[in-house]
């Protein structure tokens, strides 16, 4: 964990990234990077969203990194906590199947910590990649609409991290929380079947018959309901993100700081990366608006 730590110690931080967001233009924004582990983003002529992905697709190249100097144990752990990359790469690859791709895809390269990306890809119809869902580790999403698919791998992913990666449960449980709300009380959308099957298994069956948000809010355990604490209506629940970031990066600094000899410092250092890149991304956003602060401030 020597060089993990040593990777964990160059991310940018709060104050970098506040720099950062403080840029007059996107190209200023992307000059400062360019001394950082994020130099590889696009200069500012490809855009916000395309210098955000190359953050994004940083952080993934960093994960692989980590998990390759792991033993199995740890890599399976990174692997569990990068899902993130394959669900966009899957809702992308439906993106195109049903024809509504911007333009052409440029999935993110995931290496080892595939789940079963390589198979998803060879998926020819929207149909089709919900029978190769149900077949993997993913499990069937309860449907082929871009709703259902994003739910339910968002959903999926969640589930899975807290059943394997306990250093993880509070915030795979909160994260679902989350997911959840905005699903059923934001968008007025019940989840499929299997999706709320599987979201049931670590929330509790009570939060799917909830009749309102607050309903919901008290059906929730405990290693969920600090994610909504203090949200008293479902239209906030975007203040509860950097709540949740803010957690991930706190536990993960005391599972890096830690002397065990498991994967908790692997948990740590995965946690702490992706916090920097999360928040490396919304800096570039603020730049790209002539360096407003108040949001980004904001993140806390």
């Amino acid at each position: 964990m020597t060089r993990a730590r040593a990777m964990v110690s160059r991310r940018l931080g709060v104050r970098g990234a506040r720099e950062v967001a403080a840029a007059a233009t996107l190209d200023d924004a992307l000059g400062q990077l360019a001394a950082t582990p994020y130099r590889r983003v696009l200069d500012a002529e490809a855009g916000l969203a395309a210098a955000q992905r190359s953050v994004a697709a940083t952080l993934l190249w960093h994960l692989r990194v980590v998990a390759g100097w792991l033993p199995r144990q740890g890599a399976g752990a990174v692997r569990v906590l990068a899902a993130g990359f394959e669900v966009a790469n899957v809702e992308e690859h439906l993106r195109v199947l049903s024809g509504t791709a911007a333009g052409r895809p440029c999935p993110y390269r995931l290496g080892g910590l595939a789940t079963a990306w390589p198979r998803l890809a060879e998926s020819r119809s929207p149909a089709e990649l919900r029978a190769a869902l149900a077949s993997c580790a993913w499990g069937d999403p309860g449907g082929d609409s871009a709703a259902a698919v994003g739910i339910g791998l968002r959903i999926s992913a969640a589930t899975r991290t807290a059943g394997a990666v306990p250093e993880a449960v509070s915030w795979a449980a909160g994260r679902l929380a989350l997911l959840v709300a905005r699903e059923l009380f934001v968008h007025g959308r019940r989840l499929t079947e299997p999706s709320g099957r599987r979201a049931a298994r670590v929330l509790g069956p009570g939060v799917l018959r909830a009749a309102s948000f607050a309903d919901f809010r008290r059906q929730l355990p405990g290693t969920a309901r600090w994610a909504v604490d203090g949200i008293d209506e479902s239209a906030d629940l975007w203040q509860a993100e950097a709540r949740w970031w803010n957690r991930v990066e706190e536990e993960g600094s005391a599972l890096l700081r830690g002397s065990r000899l498991d994967a908790a410092p692997v948990v740590g250092a995965v946690a702490l990366l992706s916090t920097d890149a999360w928040r490396v991304r919304a800096a570039l956003e603020s730049a790209a608006r002539g360096g407003t602060l108040e949001a980004f401030d904001a993140l806390g």
